[in-house]
């Protein structure tokens, strides 16, 4: 795991339905996750964040991908920057902002080692299957399309940054915590083969099984993996800041043990946090919670 941490906010709620989710990078850093990384002995860069457009300044009546060409213009500079810190041998830390930045921060590591001839996986921990395409979609919001576009399935503009498709393989995709999913994307899953471990699952076999299997899959014949956690993954008792909250989600102790699991594996070469809006949080409780697991993940340990 690299030792120099590149902190990277992306301020976007165009692919969101209810705003204030473009605070959530501001809200981490506040919550210190900095600082606290540099006491774990990480080499800190805040990079600052990533230029998106504000939904002020725009008009778009689709019914199908909502702002559709901003959120492809900012993926496509977050995926530049991603890249950009793997090649100085660096680990992206991306905040959000919506979920449609995954495509973005994901698009730049396969690039880095599509490049080497190598292929990563994603740890994908969420409520939500955030797999409809534009053909699927009720609402026409992008946030519940990245991981169906980082497959290949979606609009060129964001399946297509850098010019190949798709940026990870299914069988490497592990998609952890799914308990409010829709038809299309229910189909979708079946028929890419992707591993889904749903909530029903979790309560069964225990997160500590469910994420050795998942390592497994996103490790298997890659150079690593992506791990990207949505806010509403966990249980809305413990992280109650973000615009989509399902009951049922994973608990504090659950939520820490899944990212303990992802240190002791060490296979991580970036971490997102996504889906914090500070406008539904207490007193920062959701960022609070969220530096705390990204923290997990980068090995810190009780003992």
């Amino acid at each position: 795991m690299a030792k120099t941490l590149h902190i990277i906010g992306v301020p976007m709620d165009l692919g969101a339905g209810r705003r204030g989710v473009d605070m959530g990078p501001a809200a981490v850093r506040v919550a210190g996750l900095g600082a606290r990384a540099a006491a774990l002995g990480y080499e800190v860069k805040d990079r600052g964040n990533i230029f998106v457009e504000q939904v002020e300044r725009l008009r778009d009546d689709s019914n199908h991908a909502r702002y559709l060409d901003e959120i492809a213009a900012a993926s496509r500079r977050l995926a530049e920057k991603t890249r950009e810190v793997l090649d100085k041998g660096g680990m992206p830390v991306v905040l959000g902002g919506d979920h449609s930045i995954a495509v973005g921060s994901v698009s730049g590591v396969s690039a880095y080692f599509h490049e080497r001839g190598e292929k990563v996986g994603i740890i994908w921990l969420d409520a939500h299957a955030d797999m409809n395409t534009p053909e699927t979609t009720d609402s026409g919001n992008i946030h519940g399309m990245p991981l169906a576009c980082l497959m290949g399935r979606g609009p060129a503009s964001l399946t297509e940054i850098f010019d190949f498709a798709p940026k990870v393989d299914p069988k490497n995709v592990a998609l952890i915590g799914i308990r409010d999913i829709d038809a299309g994307e229910r189909k979708l899953i079946k028929e890419l083969g992707v591993r889904a471990f749903t909530a029903r699952e979790m309560d069964e076999r225990g997160m500590t099984a469910i994420m050795d299997e998942a390592l497994t899959i996103a490790s298997n014949g890659t150079a690593g993996y992506h791990v990207t956690l949505d806010v509403d993954f966990i249980d809305p008792r413990f992280a109650p800041g973000v615009g989509t909250p399902v009951p049922g989600g994973a608990t504090y102790r659950e939520s820490h043990l899944a990212m303990e699991r992802v240190a002791d594996h060490g296979g991580m070469v970036s971490l997102e946090y996504a889906e914090l809006n500070p406008v539904y949080d207490v007193r920062n409780q959701s960022a609070e919670v969220g530096v705390e697991l990204l923290l997990s993940a980068l090995g810190k340990s009780i003992l």
